[in-house]
């Protein structure tokens, strides 16, 4: 067995994901056998109240109200940026002119141009960088992704992809920087949301060339701090229909996907889908019944639909068997798991975090989305 390699941790942005590290950390020893040893000892955050819920963290050892402190400090291995969109490229581009190693938030800049210009800099850095996107790391979604990329599934027809949620649903809920143009950018629930749905497929090669979209705000008016009602200028919900070129996949046709963001979705919690059709067979899986994947194929003449449950087997393996049931908190942690195993060049074939690249790439779509919800018509991306 390998010594685990101690990884110090910084977090940027002391809010509900980077309380989140802390607590991923804290169970790491869940994981069997992972080259690294996390623990987060150092929180930037303006507010002191983000910074003090740190202080229940035994390792946590500096707190600090600017982030430039924690950027500048050569004992810090990894920093964990988690801030909102409109501070990405100041902060995720000193991080990687300052040559460090860091998993950023998505979506990895507040707009296309934001994004290009981050993606610059972390290439000409020689930094680790990855961008954080855990549903996918859902023992369901994996076997779901591997069955898709296993070439059963024939000549492809359709791919979807959904995030959906009832955060906003509630009208009388007071407005935060999501909310915000300002601070969320334009791409609006595309940024908060859209790398959860743009991973998988774009790690299977599924990269639109065009896309229509219908974009919906859905409430446009929220009480401020005050009481008072201020415009909420960004998109509750988004529906992108793309269409995916002649090579990507299997066969030598184009086909259909749908990437659906939603923060206003009746009758869903926090559900994450994949489903992909093809002529052969078909896949797909949800957050909202995680104990189990659905296959399609065509057996004796018949069409049929076969459901089986994909256990607690994981990306990386856990302390925990395999009959057991999965969660969020797991699917953080095997996101981890993953960056940090392939900064240590030990990732294997095991299911890799999102990278810039892919972050780059469904910042085009986006861009392209406003540009066809403009126009009235698909744009390419």
């Amino acid at each position: 067995m390998t010594v685990p390699r101690p990884v110090r941790i910084g977090v940027v942005g002391g809010g509900l994901m980077g309380r989140e590290l802390a607590m991923v950390c804290g169970r790491w020893q869940h994981l069997v056998d992972h080259p690294a040893s996390p623990r987060v000892v150092a929180v930037a955050d303006p507010q002191p109240a983000a910074r003090d819920w740190f202080r229940a963290i035994p390792t946590v050892e500096t707190f600090a109200e600017d982030w430039r402190e924690l950027v500048d400090r050569d004992d810090i291995d990894v920093l964990y940026l988690a801030v909102p969109h409109d501070l990405h490229e100041d902060l995720y581009v000193a991080a990687a002119r300052a040559g460090r190693d860091f998993l950023g938030e998505k979506p990895f800049g507040i707009d296309l141009a934001a994004a290009e210009r981050i993606t610059a800099a972390v290439e000409a850095s020689g930094a680790f960088v990855r961008v954080s996107s855990e549903m996918p790391f859902f023992p369901g979604a994996q076997r779901a992704i591997a069955y898709a990329a296993s070439g059963a599934l024939g000549e492809i027809l359709d791919v979807r992809s959904q995030f959906a949620h009832s955060s906003d649903i509630d009208r009388g809920k007071p407005i935060n920087w999501k909310r915000r143009a300002a601070t969320c950018g334009e791409i609006g629930v595309m940024g908060d949301l859209g790398m959860h749905v743009a991973h998988a497929p774009l790690r299977l090669g599924y990269r639109p060339a065009t896309v229509y979209a219908m974009l919906d705000n859905v409430v446009t008016q929220r009480p401020g701090p005050n009481g008072d009602m201020e415009p909420c200028d960004t998109w509750d919900n988004a529906l992108l229909a793309c269409r995916v070129p002649p090579g990507a996949g299997t066969g030598e046709r184009p086909f259909s996907m749908l990437w659906e963001t939603r923060r206003i979705a009746p009758g869903q919690m926090n559900s994450w889908s994949f489903e992909a059709l093809g002529m052969d067979g078909g896949v797909r899986f949800s957050t909202r019944s995680p104990a189990v994947v659905q296959r399609f194929a065509r057996r004796d003449g018949e069409q049929v639909w076969e459901e089986f449950q994909p256990g607690n087997v994981s990306a990386w393996p856990m302390v925990s068997g395999g009959i057991f049931e999965f969660g969020f908190a797991d699917a953080l942690l095997q996101m981890w798991a993953s960056y940090l195993a392939e900064r240590e060049g030990e990732l294997g074939a095991r299911f890799g975090t999102a990278t810039p690249g892919e972050a780059l790439e469904a910042h085009r779509v986006f861009a392209a989305a406003l540009a066809s919800h403009a126009s009235g018509r698909a744009e390419h991306c």
